[in-house]
């Protein structure tokens, strides 16, 4: 079955969430669903098709709060920049690179409806994002300045795939900026931490009602 139109999808996050602002990133907001796991099941009745992509955008992860609020508070690493954020979810990095003055910004991710919420949400916050729906680990680079990434060391197959694709942007003279709480995948040799915040996060996404989330630059 094709995947529905971009407006009909626009429409699926907009009636599936409500506004809210992440804790770390206040100047943010975002369409944010109150539960990730119910909303998954509805979107695969509503939708009619077993095995979508798991909401991750309807959700603020704490990697991703880090990675934003790292922007906000030093917007020269991107002001007057192109900026990718890979595997994009909500957009919260892309928007907060928006914020921040960057010249352009694409917002990444395999997931049609990771699309649709960056669309709703860079309006939302009155910034130029362009989503990109596709699994860009399966080409070369794309013409950026920054690559950024946040909570994507969660399964290993995955953590190697991001990786060897990093050190290929960091090879063509991207800056490379990824945030995490710390999962099992994450590669720490070859990430230099940053910054460090303490964050809010959803315990029944993240496994504590309060976590440190790091930033890290790809050595």
């Amino acid at each position: 079955m094709p995947p529905p139109p971009p407006a009909a999808l626009r429409d699926v996050v907009r009636a599936h969430t409500r506004p809210g602002r992440p804790a770390l990133v206040p100047e943010v907001r975002l369409h944010l669903a109150a539960d990730t796991t119910a909303l998954w099941q509805r979107l695969e009745e509503e939708l009619g098709r077993s095995g979508t992509e798991p909401p991750f955008w309807a959700a603020a992860w704490a990697g991703g709060q880090a990675v934003a609020r790292h922007l906000l508070d030093t917007p020269d690493l991107v002001r007057g920049r192109r900026v990718l954020d890979l595997a994009t979810g909500s957009g919260l990095c892309a928007i907060a690179a928006a914020l921040a003055g960057a010249a352009r910004v694409l917002a990444a991710d395999v997931d049609e409806l990771a699309a649709a919420a960056v669309a709703e949400n860079a309006a939302l916050n009155a910034v130029a994002v362009e989503p990109v729906v596709a699994d860009l680990l399966a080409g070369d680079p794309p013409d950026v300045d920054v690559v950024v990434a946040g909570d994507v060391w969660y399964e290993r197959r995955m953590a190697e795939r991001f990786l060897a694709w990093l050190r290929t942007c960091r090879g063509a003279g991207c800056d490379v900026l990824v945030g995490d709480p710390g999962r099992a995948f994450l590669p720490r040799h070859a990430l230099v931490e940053v910054a460090r915040y303490d964050v809010a996060a959803d315990p029944v996404l993240e496994s504590a009602a309060v976590r440190h989330a790091a930033v890290f630059r790809l050595r």
